[in-house]
């Protein structure tokens, strides 16, 4: 039966300090292992990660293939619904009053509440994202959730105009394209007597 007086760690688990510079017979004397001179030989002379002296390295050199959805990754800032309990009954509360209480800080993609904890009294709570236990136990408490509406604007939506009061159904929903072609002149048709006339002098001349 292991006791206070007969615990011993792990084998293995521990090891001697590597003692350097004590000589040649300790293995680790003279150089302390460190080789004769070179960069690796000096104080602080460590090299990065995946460094080749110069070369191209190898996570260059390979091919990349594939898509990585890291870079699209939105990181939210959370709150518990035990930190919202601070706030007084009815008080509406969105991530800048969330700021000034020193709840949420940095920068990030929106708020979003979470579950943990429960929900004392009822508050109006404005957020971007919500759990289902955290709306669930909000509503229970009797308080709302208001989800803030996020206005997706592409390039060519933020560009193009508003349509005009009084346009028509098939002007409004026109494609640029086709509104270009509409705005384009109709060319001028030359008429018979105007192309007839110049066949004319030339019988003249001749």
């Amino acid at each position: 039966m292991i006791r206070l007086h007969n615990m011993q760690t792990r084998p293995g688990s521990k090891h001697r300090t590597k003692r350097l510079g004590c000589g040649e017979s300790s293995g680790h004397g003279k150089t302390s292992g460190k080789g004769h001179k070179g960069q690796k030989a000096r104080s602080g002379g460590s090299l990065r990660l995946g460094f080749e002296g110069g070369q191209m390295p190898l996570i260059r050199r390979l091919p990349k293939r594939g898509f990585n959805n890291a870079a699209f990754h939105k990181n939210y800032s959370i709150v518990n619904l035990t930190d919202l309990n601070s706030f007084k009954e009815g008080t509406v509360v969105n991530e800048q009053l969330l700021r000034d209480a020193n709840l949420i800080r940095g920068q990030g993609a929106g708020l979003k509440i979470l579950g943990d904890g429960e929900l004392k009294h009822a508050l109006t709570i404005e957020a971007d994202k919500v759990s289902g236990s955290a709306r669930e136990k909000i509503e229970k408490a009797g308080g709302s959730v208001t989800l803030r509406e996020k206005i997706a604007q592409g390039p060519r939506v933020a560009d193009e105009p508003a349509p005009a009061p009084g346009a028509s159904e098939a002007e409004a929903t026109a494609t640029p394209k086709e509104k270009a072609a509409a705005k384009k002149p109709a060319g001028k048709k030359k008429t018979a007597a105007k192309k007839a006339a110049p066949k004319k002098k030339s019988a003249e001349k001749k």
